[in-house]
């Protein structure tokens, strides 16, 4: 390892870490460009100092499938380093191909697949023109692929879906573990003090993991995303970010993006961010993606029928929705611990044992927004876009 230095030619890399920012040396020890000699004549091998790291991230569409599990992720990342940054623009980046057979996402004897981008971020880790770039899957042929969800929201999207205008706001609640598999902060081989005291707690007998949660807020209020809080949630060792409000795709682009900042920095402090809805069996809450939506009907004044007539046709395709909000999410809505039974459809104002919430200041206001609170937490947010907009608008 290197020792501490200052160097004019060398970048501080990480916006996150308040740590001595330690240079990248070459064989001779320089961070200039090496200089080798062979044969008696000079050989320069030139490189950038202002070249970007492009991080292209994508999903790959097996979280909670048999062989991968509920502990494993979806995300996928690599990074391509571009000789002159190209901006925040995704359009001006170029595609590019991974194995999918490595991924779930194809078979070997025509493994290549398409990553093409559709949104760009400052990258908070790296810093300086680094930046994350979203991608969605396609196939060779140009067609989206199946695990391509985003692809599917954006059909939907028509000139009466944009005049609604409709915005999401997405809490998404996820568990810490540790490398073993054991709740992030809990007594080795034994269990914490019963639910009650870790809800939005505070100090170290009721909070573990908040160096992860806060490091990661501070991540996407750094890559620009519309993040709007953190709390510890009922369960020792779990948390919730919420992101919105945002529009249809921005929800899911930016949810994806959060989730990749989060288990990206858990690699740095070495703790297991899990969406499992599920993680602990017993008188523990489960995890969820409770996600607030609202129309411009909804909005203004009067909006509560067009909220009383969102929910009358959400009652409608219940079933349709369960079957799409994420996996193992039978195990979480039992009808206990602030879940509806997945069999029922109910509606309540502040009733977080229902199906969809309507939060008291809206019913008190006369106009707002409904929360549906049956989203699973490894829920796919392209998918609670598409199916709420399929369900109240269409």
């Amino acid at each position: 390892m290197t020792s501490p230095a200052t160097c004019c030619h060398c970048r501080t890399g990480s916006l996150l870490q308040a740590k001595p920012h330690f240079t990248s040396r070459s064989v001779l020890g320089s961070c200039r460009p090496p200089h080798r000699r062979q044969a008696g004549r000079a050989l320069v091998v030139q490189t950038s100092a202002l070249a970007q790291k492009a991080e292209y991230i994508w999903m790959d569409g097996n979280e909670g499938a048999e062989g991968k599990g509920l502990v494993f992720n979806e995300m996928r990342a690599k990074t391509k380093v571009i000789q002159e940054p190209l901006g925040m623009n995704p359009k001006d980046y170029p595609d590019w191909s991974f194995d999918g057979s490595s991924t779930g996402q194809a078979e070997g004897n025509n493994s290549d697949c398409i990553l093409n981008p559709v949104y760009v971020t400052p990258d908070p880790i790296r810093g300086d023109d680094n930046v994350l770039v979203l991608c969605e899957v396609f196939y060779p042929d140009g067609t989206p692929h199946e695990t391509n969800t985003r692809a599917k929201l954006e059909a939907l999207i028509d000139d009466k879906i944009r005049a609604e205008a409709p915005l999401y706001g997405f809490e998404q609640e996820y568990t810490l573990l540790t490398k073993g598999g054991q709740p992030y902060g809990w007594p080795n081989g034994g269990f914490p003090a019963p639910q009650g005291p870790f809800y939005c707690g505070v100090g170290s007998e009721a909070v573990y993991g908040r160096q992860l949660a806060e490091a990661h807020m501070d991540a996407c209020v750094r890559a620009g995303l519309i993040i709007s809080g953190i709390n510890a949630e009922v369960m020792p060792g779990q948390w919730e970010f919420q992101i919105g409000p945002v529009g249809p795709l921005e929800v899911g682009d930016q949810v994806h993006l959060a989730r990749y900042l989060l288990h990206r920095l858990g690699e740095d402090f070495n703790i297991v961010a899990t969406f499992n809805p599920k993680p602990m069996k017993g008188d523990w809450n489960g995890a969820g993606a409770h996600t607030n939506f609202s129309t411009e009907s909804m909005r203004k004044e009067g909006g509560m029928a067009a909220i009383d007539a969102a929910i009358e046709r959400l009652s409608k395709t219940h079933p349709e929705h369960i079957s799409q909000y994420g996996t193992g999410n039978e195990l979480r809505l039992t009808g206990k611990h602030e879940t509806c039974d997945m069999n029922t459809f109910r509606a309540g104002v502040a009733d977080r044992g229902a199906s969809i919430r309507i939060p008291l200041p809206v019913q008190r206001k006369g106009y707002g927004y409904l929360e549906d609170r049956r989203p699973s937490a490894n829920v796919d947010p392209y998918t609670v876009a598409r199916l709420l907009i399929k369900t109240c608008l269409k």
